[in-house]
């Protein structure tokens, strides 16, 4: 069998970082791929996740460039459920006068 890969697109409201990487990313739209194997099991189908990368475009004067970063799944969910708390107490009030 071969390993299949899935994608999903995760939108950050917020810059934001991971804590395996030192950079901070741009809030934005982002997709993930996550690749897995197939298990040996004669019983049954069921997948291994292999890795799971975060491909970022860039915007380099005239170009777009494409990067593809290793990131640990873990990491990815700890930063989306930051950036999905409220917004602290000051934005909220400086977006009230709005």
């Amino acid at each position: 069998m071969t390993n299949r890969i899935s994608k999903h697109l995760v939108t950050f409201r917020s810059p934001f970082y991971l804590e395996s990487l030192e950079d901070e990313w741009p809030a934005g739209d982002y997709t993930i791929e996550t690749e897995e194997e197939p298990l040996d099991s004669a019983s049954f189908l069921a997948y291994r996740r292999v890795s799971t990368t975060m491909i970022v475009h860039r915007k380099r004067g005239l170009r777009t460039e494409t990067k593809f970063v290793t990131i640990d799944p873990a990491d990815l969910a700890a930063a989306q459920a930051r950036d999905q708390q409220p917004l602290d107490r000051a934005e909220n009030e400086g977006m009230s006068g709005r």
